[in-house]
């Protein structure tokens, strides 16, 4: 009886996984064949903030992409806290190089735990426009970026565009394993969160363009100064206010560098107990999106037996196709010659998402923090 129950509950997760996997692949075509030609340009002046700390993989060109917008009328304020960081120099001569536009602040006053968001604190306090936009260091953008990402800004009711993100083009094992599962997990699964919503009730870290206006109706950047997950709270703050999210058609490029299979490891389970200290509940959900992985103990369990075998193999198919919906919809043909890893890949999504079923500490660029419920950070 506990075999055939247990059969059952394989089943039953499969059976959910693959109504997910499909709703991945249709809410990946939309969002491909929905991308309309823009109607309205926004010619406001922005303030590009970029919060630093140390020096990633192609710094010095990201930084310079900042710089170098087809956009009239734009600042960048780059912001460190430690005047010992090696990316003091990179910066000294990009301001150097870029004086009419960028600008490099020390901001050595720490408010809170969380020191990005301290960071773009001092930096707000420094932008000259009402138009804000908080950038990662650790992506490159074309020159179109502000003009694409602001656009959505032109309406109203709009209060915060956020971006996708990964590594296009992948050189190593730990970055094709990152930049896959951003690829084929993260940005489809905030597609389908998007269509469960009715709209995103939240915003994606490397990229939040909004108004200070905005910043003001939702408390503050002071609001989320002691929190974890602040592209999270930040989206979902403004759209608690009325006011909409936008996903934009943009996506950033990432560059995931020489990075290993246990840095990659680390950082994502760091998001996974952040997802569930943030959404509580909801986050046991995701279990029932691991369908490939539960193939393999039904498989066991039935003796590879042929409804067993047809079973996983119309959940395998049913994934690799998605998977090459999300490459082609996202526009990451170079991921193809990473396909081998799908299976290493699945099998890594299920063990951090069971990881992050426990615990609630977190490593943090050096740091041991610890989260309590709704994000609230001590340390």
């Amino acid at each position: 009886m506990i075999i055939v129950a247990l059969k059952i509950v394989l089943l039953v997760a499969i059976a959910a996984s693959v109504a997910f996997y499909i709703w991945c692949g249709i809410c990946l075509v939309w969002f491909r064949t929905s991308l309309k030609r823009k109607i309205s340009v926004n010619h406001q002046p922005v303030s590009l903030l970029v919060p630093v700390c140390g020096v990633d993989e192609d710094a010095r060109e990201n930084w310079a992409s900042f710089c170098q917008q087809d956009y009239e009328n734009y600042e960048v304020l780059f912001g460190v806290m430690n005047l010992q960081d090696p990316a003091v120099p990179i910066l000294e001569e990009l301001v150097a190089k870029f004086g009419d536009r960028a600008q490099l602040h020390f901001c050595l006053e720490v408010r809170g735990i969380n020191h990005k968001i301290s960071n773009l604190m001092h930096l707000l306090e420094f932008a000259q426009h009402e138009i804000v936009i908080f950038a990662d260091s650790d992506i490159c953008v074309s020159p179109n970026y502000l003009s694409t990402v602001t656009e959505p800004l032109c309406e109203s009711s709009v209060g915060v565009v956020t971006c996708g993100y990964l590594d296009h083009t992948p050189k190593v094992f730990g970055a094709a394993l990152a930049s896959l599962g951003r690829c084929i997990d993260f940005i489809p699964s905030v597609l389908v969160a998007r269509s469960l919503d009715r709209g995103l009730r939240f915003a994606i870290g490397p990229t939040i363009a909004t108004r200070k206006s905005v910043l003001a109706d939702i408390g503050g950047l002071q609001s989320v100064l002691n929190r974890i997950g602040i592209d999270y709270h930040i989206g979902k703050m403004a759209a608690d206010a009325g006011y909409r999210v936008k996903l934009s058609e943009y996506i950033l490029q990432n560059n995931c560098g020489r990075e290993t299979l246990e840095k990659v490891f680390l950082r994502e389970l760091r998001w996974a107990k952040t997802i569930r200290l943030n959404y509580g509940l909801k986050y046991y959900s995701i279990g029932l999106t691991y369908g490939t992985v539960y193939c393999i103990p039904l498989l066991l369990l039935g003796d590879f037996q042929s409804w067993a075998v047809i079973v996983s193999f119309a959940t395998f198919a049913i994934r690799v196709i998605q998977v090459l919906i999300a490459i082609q919809c996202l526009d990451c043909p170079k991921l193809l010659w990473w396909l081998w890893l799908l299976p290493i890949r699945e099998l890594l999504n299920f063990a951090i998402w069971f990881g992050g079923c426990f615990g609630q500490s977190v490593n943090w660029r050096g740091r041991v923090l610890y989260i309590s419920a709704g994000g609230l950070l001590t340390d």
